[in-house]
């Protein structure tokens, strides 16, 4: 009897927690275990816009597969992910294809545009290392120029974050830190700068406790921060952002858009032929969308649905990693002749969002509200709390945020 095949697809939360998670309940008898991931590293996209304001070295926000892969119980492939075909079990890669018994589809996200003009050929998106590697460089590319041109050009300073989510606002945090340094290493006045932050909802940070929203605000426009509330992007071109607030059209001259109000799964789970919404899968209690029962779908392209709130959870690491444990458990009792599967139940432990490398709000245990340092102490210890759990102490040591007092 063969042993069955698990193929795991994307070494994002999701993907790489079900690996470590399968190869501590799995003997290297019990199946064989494959993690398909396009570079050789894993990264912490939480940390991305850290690494695109830079304020972190993004060598620290990634961590190589083979360090917290044990490589005689999983197979590592570095490969690209062409094709998915769940109708003969078997994925294609720009390298050759792999069966599989059981698939999980852990592929991550991609940016939802909306149908912007010019949105995807001009604005940059925080989505990978490379990504925020490239906006960090563009951003101190624009510094340097600025004074070495005859006629200083404004849209080289100014700097456009669409939407103020999550991501929006802790990148603005974070370029709020990182400014005054650039101010001084490129001779530029810190009045010259502007960092301007446009949402199209009536509020920044929708669906957060409004005392923490007011915090975060006015921490941000004390640091120099302008906010467009209920602002809807038009149009971004090369050098300017078009956006529409209370029926009047505005410009912005500038050479920078990070757009960061959107996400939707990978499109290759669409063309898989799985039933779709915005490249996420409608996923039933055991985390298989239906009709798949060898298929799992963890992360980004897994739509559950909140029964309390009847919207879908929101696609965060918290409960990518949830659903990470919740499939290896699932697995191994699948491969140990088990029927049963437990269901997944989110067990959110709360939300800390960072403003900067000092200043963060959050609300955390049953609604008990951060602000300040706390949120900040918070914050570190979640992501420390990440690491233990994918490589233990020596990682923690490696890559962890151990200072709390900065």
């Amino acid at each position: 009897m063969r042993n069955p095949n698990i193929v795991i697809l994307g070494a994002g939360y999701g993907g790489i927690m079900t690996a470590v998670k399968l190869q501590k309940s799995l003997g290297a008898n019990d199946a064989n275990v494959t993690l398909v991931n396009k570079h050789s590293y894993h990264y912490q996209t939480t940390w991305l816009h850290e690494n695109a304001a830079g304020t972190l070295h993004h060598d620290r926000t990634r961590i190589q597969i083979k360090d917290v892969i044990n490589t005689s119980k999983v197979n590592f492939v570095q490969d690209t992910v062409t094709d998915i075909k769940p109708e003969v079990k078997k994925v294609l890669l720009e390298g050759g294809e792999l069966s599989y018994d059981y698939l999980v589809i852990g592929l991550g996200f991609e940016a939802a545009t909306f149908g912007i003009s010019g949105l995807k050929e001009n604005a940059f998106t925080i989505n990978s290392i490379n990504s925020a590697r490239m906006i960090r460089q563009h951003i101190e590319y624009n510094f340097a120029k600025y004074n070495n041109e005859a006629e200083k050009k404004q849209e080289r300073l100014n700097i456009v974050v669409g939407g103020a989510g999550f991501t929006g606002i802790e990148f603005v945090g974070e370029l709020a830190n990182r400014i005054p340094e650039l101010c001084k290493e490129y001779d530029i006045p810190r009045e010259k700068v502007r960092i301007i932050n446009v949402e199209a909802a009536p509020t920044a940070l929708p669906g957060f406790d409004p005392e923490l929203v007011e915090y975060a605000m006015n921490s941000l426009e004390a640091r120099g921060v302008e906010f467009k509330i209920g602002a809807m992007i038009k149009e971004v071109t090369e050098n300017k952002l078009v956006f529409e607030k209370d029926e009047q059209r505005e410009e912005i001259e500038t050479n920078t858009v990070v757009w960061a109000a959107g996400v939707r799964g990978n499109s290759l789970v669409e063309k898989a032929g799985f039933e779709a919404n915005r490249g996420r899968i409608p996923v039933g209690e055991d985390l298989r969308p239906e009709g798949y029962d060898d298929v799992f779908i963890v992360g980004d392209c897994a739509l559950i649905m909140n029964e309390e709130t009847d919207r879908p959870y929101p696609p965060t690491a918290q409960i990518a990693i949830q659903q990470a444990e919740q499939t290896a458990a699932n697995l191994t009792r699948l491969i140990r002749g088990e029927d049963h599967l437990e269901p997944f139940e989110p067990d959110l432990k709360g939300t800390v969002a960072s403003l900067g490398h000092n200043d963060a709000i959050g609300v955390v245990f049953d609604d008990k509200k951060l602000f300040g340092w706390s949120a900040t102490a918070m914050k570190k210890i979640i992501d420390n709390r990440y690491l233990l759990k994918l490589g233990g102490v020596p990682l923690v040591l490696k890559k962890g945020k151990l200072n709390f007092f900065h």
